[in-house]
């Protein structure tokens, strides 16, 4: 039976306001506006505040853009172009501390998996940057969630505990705690939401030794030599 901790990437693992005004300024010159940069920054800087019911910045700068009349395909073009500059001055982000250590950790005793919305072309390039792409025992991108992380978290259950670490609890938790997965709320909602979840804290690195010490129990109390058949049979 194998643990496994499903981690998501933007504003889990990969931290800072760049790639969000990289997006905010594609979305005002898909618009026309110059101002609209800096009135999606201050609505970013007010979400994180509180101040705001959104699920997370992108979430603030696509419904400020539809606002002005932005529409879906011109959207989608400017969060593609932003996203092409991930991890450069002009979409400035950073891992939370001590991450290479965190996950050399918890891959001791847990199969660790990346799972993200975003397209895998900007990330890999930042995970090897940071020396931890290697750490990752498989990543997903592009996923589809909330609907395309079901799959990954099934598959994950059916082999043993699973605990899904992010931001958005509708996208990255919620499916999982659906399928009877551990959850850990991390970012700026993490604080505020009613949400039930097993975890929770400002930023992942606040959660380290609560999450290594989930995977090392997960992985003490897993039972070996067993088959699934076994371990999920009632009168076994």
């Amino acid at each position: 039976m194998t643990v496994t901790i499903v981690l998501d990437f933007d504003g889990t693992i990969a931290l800072g306001a760049g790639p969000l005004e990289a997006f905010a300024r594609a979305v005002a010159s898909a618009a026309s506006d110059t101002a609209f940069a800096d009135r999606a920054i201050a609505a970013v800087a007010a979400f994180e505040r509180g101040e705001s019911e959104a699920r997370d910045g992108y979430d603030v700068v696509s419904t400020l853009a539809a606002q002005q009349g932005v529409t879906a395909d011109a959207l989608e073009a400017a969060y593609q172009s932003s996203r092409a500059l991930l991890g450069s001055e002009h979409a400035a982000i950073a891992p939370p501390r001590g991450l290479a250590d965190f996950l050399t950790k918890i891959g001791a005793d847990a199969r660790v998996v990346l799972a993200t919305n975003a397209p895998g072309a900007g990330i890999r390039p930042v995970l090897e940057g940071w020396h931890v792409a290697d750490l990752f025992d498989a990543m997903h991108f592009t996923v589809g969630k909330p609907d395309g992380l079901v799959p990954i978290i099934r598959a994950a259950v059916a082999e043993g505990p699973v605990l899904s670490v992010g931001d958005i609890f509708e996208f990255d938790l919620a499916p999982a705690a659906q399928l009877g997965a551990a959850t850990a709320l991390v970012g700026a909602t993490a604080e505020r939401s009613p949400a039930a979840v097993t975890m929770r804290g400002r930023t992942i690195a606040d959660l380290y030794g609560d999450i290594e010490a989930w995977a090392a129990v997960a992985a003490s109390s897993t039972p070996t030599g067993t088959t699934l058949t076994e371990r999920h049979d009632p009168h076994a």
